[in-house]
């Protein structure tokens, strides 16, 4: 299973999504969670169809933590990545950024790392480096403008390790499709999806047998020059 940590899910996919929980802070500043909300923003949303596209027998879990104006506390993420990990994914997509290190972040994050989850992480292509991507153990994301849809790239440089299309290419009738969504968000769901078709594929494969395979299958491109980054 691929969890979604993000602004949640709306339209068919939130319909097909079995496993939904919402997370946020209560009048007193205490971490609440209940049942999942329509997605206000379309990120999520934009994000899991890519996944799908990529990826369509894949489950996906929806931990709604990010609200309509895409801001949410880091204790509500941390407890929407506790969740996603309790309830058995093996893939967590976290297409955003913190600009500043928050230790209720980086404990969660440590924690589904020694259980054994891939946390995809995305990091803008410049600027300062973000939260979690910054975190040990994550697979760094940015968005790459030499690759065609479906594509990874190999950057393995000191800031990133993939790259893959930052453009949201949907079909036309797709539900989201005007959703505001490009850069590493995008690239970060596409990749998420190819490592998702190789856990289908390889079901056995430990995290570094399926990133090697994902290394093994990925384009050589090496780090982009500073005019050809993207998102």
């Amino acid at each position: 299973m691929i969890g979604l940590l993000d602004t949640g899910l709306s339209g068919p996919l939130a319909g097909s999504t079995r496993l939904s929980h919402r997370f946020w802070l209560d009048g007193d500043g205490r971490v609440a969670d209940g049942p999942a909300r329509p997605d206000l923003m379309g990120h999520g949303t934009a994000l899991a169809g890519l996944i799908q596209a990529g990826c369509p027998s894949a489950p996906i879990v929806n931990a709604q933590v990010f609200g309509a104006d895409g801001a949410a506390p880091p204790v509500a993420i941390a407890a929407g990545l506790d969740w996603l990990v309790a309830k058995g994914v093996r893939i967590v997509n976290m297409s955003f950024g913190l600009a500043e290190d928050r230790r209720i972040l980086a404990e969660a994050c440590s924690a589904a790392v020694r259980a054994g989850i891939l946390l995809v992480a995305a990091v803008p292509a410049m600027g300062a480096m973000v939260f979690p991507a910054a975190y040990p153990g994550t697979v760094r994301v940015t968005g790459d403008g030499r690759c065609r849809p479906g594509e990874v790239s190999r950057i393995d440089d000191d800031r990133v390790h993939f790259g893959a299309s930052p453009h949201l290419a949907l079909k036309p009738e797709t539900p989201w499709r005007r959703s505001a969504v490009a850069g590493a968000s995008v690239a970060t769901a596409r990749v998420t999806a190819r490592l998702a078709g190789l856990l289908l594929r390889f079901p056995g494969d430990d995290n570094a047998r399926l990133l090697a395979r994902l290394e093994e299958a990925a384009l050589p491109l090496g780090p982009q020059r500073e005019h050809l980054h993207v998102g």
